[in-house]
């Protein structure tokens, strides 16, 4: 590669990368998403993860600063991310390709 550029975390060329993962999981992804929709997938997941972790990062300073979440508060925000991830993959099922590559027919949903 010639000189690094800056790019935010959404920004610049596509470019391709080696990783390493387990054969399981490279077919559950290829069953899901199809081989042309592999980068697309991997990438979306490791763009989620980064919000985690930025997400992590900010309860920790938070903690820091004024304490622990109150339990009760906690409790209330994992419910709702558990009910916002159960809603997120009947909604992706729903508008994801087919086996064979094609989109289900959404008015037969």
């Amino acid at each position: 590669m010639d000189t690094p550029l800056e790019y935010g975390p959404d920004e610049g060329p596509a470019q391709k990368v080696s990783v390493s993962m387990p054969a399981g999981r490279i077919a559950a992804v290829k069953a899901r998403v199809g081989t042309r929709g592999f980068s697309a997938y991997i990438s979306a997941a490791v763009e989620r993860q980064i919000q985690r972790d930025l997400l992590d990062e900010l309860v920790q300073a938070s903690e820091r600063e004024t304490g622990p979440i109150p339990q009760a508060m906690h409790d209330r925000a994992t419910a709702a991310i558990s009910a916002a991830e159960a809603l997120a993959a009947t909604e992706t099922d729903a508008e994801s390709p087919q086996g064979d590559g094609t989109w289900p027919d959404r008015a037969a949903s």
